[in-house]
């Protein structure tokens, strides 16, 4: 998906390519879960997750993966060891194929980001 335009998450999803939607779906779910307190917003043409207006989470249907950004740096150092083997970038997670996501690493990720604030690269 080229970056989006949408302007709700809802039609961020209507828009997914049909063997990503479900995934992405999921993500949004989880993130709805877990992230008490943040707000759902669009930006940067894809859903982002805020706490006190600084986004902290977000995730994509890109055209070669599915990325989930974690800008939370102590989360991500604090996730080190399950993150090995992962293709990770600076702050995103990236999955080739909507099976290959380890929803119960992103659950995690979720709970500890929610957990106590930190600072967001």
């Amino acid at each position: 998906m080229v970056q989006s335009k949408a302007e709700s998450v809802d039609a961020y999803l209507a828009e997914a390519e049909e063997g990503r939607r479900a995934a992405l779906t999921r993500l949004r779910e989880l993130c709805r879960e877990e992230l008490e307190g943040f707000t759902e917003v669009m930006a940067y043409g894809m859903p982002v997750y805020e706490r006190d207006g600084s986004g902290e989470v977000a995730f994509a249907g890109q055209k070669q993966y599915i990325s989930f950004y974690l800008m939370r740096s102590d989360v991500r150092a604090a996730f080190a060891e399950r993150l090995a083997g992962h293709d990770m970038g600076k702050g995103c997670l990236r999955f080739k194929k909507p099976e290959l996501i380890d929803f119960d690493l992103v659950r995690d990720l979720l709970r500890a980001t929610a957990a106590e604030r930190g600072k967001i690269c």
